[in-house]
């Protein structure tokens, strides 16, 4: 099960959250022809996206995009208030690992960009800042850290089967609390390894990365997990598409390629219609 399991050291006043995506991360990667490293890089990204998503105040849509002119050309994330996600990289194919700010090109005009969609809000806030960091955790946590003023840590991996991150945030009493309490459980959290982040379960690698904490009475309120899900299919979205089109470009398609074929790449869908499917489509019904 995908999800996202925030947790509380409540005699510290620091809290956290960890980001598990399995079985929906599996989802957005079949019958891709990602590599190694895009499908690590978009991984990582994901489950950053999933964890920054679900602490959003008020319900909205959250889309981060890590763009430049390296061979990685560009990395698109997109959650809603829901935790389904989209996501999708454009890369040069086969590429060779390389250090991250190499192949998002962040020396020449690498961005990270955030865009927020909410309800209530006429138009979405859209943010620009540089690439700065050796890593996707170290660029988000940069983001993190400048847009919220507080002290963060993150933590990432992902492969073919999992994608996680583990997330630490310095709450302002944290040092009132006790003065070391940040340097000893960052401390702690940096030992934990890739494997333990992709394979462990919220429990089991919190019990293991803070044992000594929980052994001398900074015990952890964890609380439950929000699932993470793949977004869902939207044909009728695409049929609006369609329609907006208009039925001489439609027919046109048709009649080249015998069916109209439709990739949303971000979600990892395609969409089929055929011929009687679209004389359905534009034929007025009686409401109409």
């Amino acid at each position: 099960m995908s999800g996202v399991t925030r947790f509380l050291f409540e005699a510290l006043d620091i809290r956290g959250a960890f980001v598990r995506l399995s079985d929906c991360w599996q989802e957005l990667l079949a019958g891709r022809a990602y590599g190694a490293t895009e499908s690590g890089l978009l991984g990582e990204m994901s489950a950053v996206t999933a964890l920054i998503a679900a602490q959003l105040k008020q319900p909205g849509r959250l889309t981060f995009q890590l763009r430049g002119e390296g061979t990685v050309s560009r990395l698109v994330v997109d959650c809603d208030e829901q935790l389904r996600l989209k996501a999708m990289a454009r890369a040069e194919a086969g590429l060779l690992p390389a250090p991250v700010p190499r192949l998002l090109g962040a020396e020449r005009g690498g961005q990270l960009m955030l865009s927020l969609d909410l309800p209530t809000a006429r138009q979405p806030y859209q943010s620009f800042v540089p690439l700065e960091g050796d890593t996707v955790a170290a660029i988000f946590q940069h983001w993190l850290e400048q847009s919220e003023q507080q002290s963060a840590a993150l933590f990432t991996a992902a492969d073919s089967q999992a994608a996680a991150c583990l997330f630490l945030q310095k709450l302002p009493d944290a040092d009132t609390r006790d003065p070391d309490g940040w340097t000893r459980v960052t401390q702690l959290a940096a030992t934990v390894k890739p494997e333990e982040l992709r394979t462990l379960e919220a429990h089991a690698l919190l019990s293991r990365l803070f044992h000594e904490e929980i052994e001398h009475g900074g015990g952890i309120r964890i609380f439950e997990a929000r699932p993470v899900s793949r977004a869902p299919a939207n044909r009728e979205k695409v049929a609006d598409t369609l329609l907006a089109l208009g039925r001489p470009a439609v027919d046109a398609i048709l009649e080249e390629h015998g069916i109209v074929h439709i990739r949303d790449d971000l979600c990892n869908r395609d969409y089929l219609f055929t011929r009687q499917d679209i004389e359905i489509l534009f034929t007025p019904s009686p409401r109409q």
